[in-house]
């Protein structure tokens, strides 16, 4: 048994490594576009097949969106961010419950001890995935809030003038807005990697020391804990979405508003 933090190198090319998190992944993004090649090329009026299973999917996935946002034209803009980050975590989440998880791989020597390489192996339990995940969410939400209120008011929650009243602590409350919009990328990344990555280890060790039924309950246990954590993340960045293309007071602004009416 080895267990290994980072993505074990299966194969270069040229120089540059290819991990199984990473071979994982293509495989994953080549499936699901050529699903969506043979799903569009064969539209009919009255759906079967893939195309049924295609449009239960995206409905079920516009109804979570809408359901968040209350709003249906908002729901049909964040939908495609949304259900990519949804599907492609879901899927990936999927692989750790896979036959040959940590088991089939290359045999190498590794500090004088034989260990096993894996082919399989979840690429949400790697943080290069769940970091580029993590960023490619954040600055999507970025993007989308600059086109729905403008750059201008946008940059406004955070670049807040020193001189306006209450002076010095909007700028303040700014710094922090733009704080948290960074640790939103850490959150994101080491929330999804460590649930995974854990799920990995656990599962690993109950197949090596007692490799019959007891592993049962944890499999279904992580494909659970693998649907609930993309749940969470396409989630989370609906919320995020939400709060970004809408114009709103500030913090401040509001507690500033409603002091005035205190007698």
């Amino acid at each position: 048994m080895n267990i290994s933090l980072a993505a074990e190198t299966l194969f270069h090319i040229g120089t540059f490594p290819v991990t199984n998190t990473l071979m994982v992944a293509w495989v994953l993004a080549a499936v699901f576009i050529v699903f969506a090649i043979l799903v569009g090329t064969r539209l009919r009026e009255v759906p079967k097949g893939l195309q049924n299973a295609a449009e239960a999917a995206i409905e079920a996935l516009l109804r979570l969106v809408e359901g968040v946002t209350q709003n249906r034209a908002q729901a049909i803009k964040f939908f495609p961010l949304v259900a990519t980050i949804f599907l492609f975590v879901l899927f990936s989440n999927l692989v750790e419950v896979m036959p040959g998880l940590g088991t089939v791989g290359l045999q190498e020597v590794h500090e004088g001890k034989s260990i096993i390489v894996p082919f399989l192996r979840s690429a949400s339990a790697d943080l290069n995935f769940t970091l580029a995940l993590a960023l490619s969410a954040v600055i999507g939400v970025q993007v989308m809030g600059v086109a729905a209120i403008g750059a201008a008011k946008y940059a406004g929650k955070f670049l807040v003038p020193p001189w306006k009243q209450p002076y010095g602590i909007g700028t303040f409350v700014g710094l922090l807005e733009l704080i948290g919009e960074v640790a939103k990328i850490v959150s994101f990344s080491f929330r999804l990697f460590g649930n995974i990555f854990a799920g990995e280890v656990l599962l690993t060790v109950v197949l090596v020391l007692v490799p019959y039924l007891v592993p049962l309950p944890f499999l279904f246990l992580e494909l659970f804990v693998g649907f609930i954590q993309a749940l969470v993340f396409s989630m989370l960045t609906i919320v995020f979405l939400k709060m970004a293309t809408e114009e709103h007071e500030s913090g401040m602004e509001h507690v500033t508003r409603n002091m005035k009416h205190v007698p």
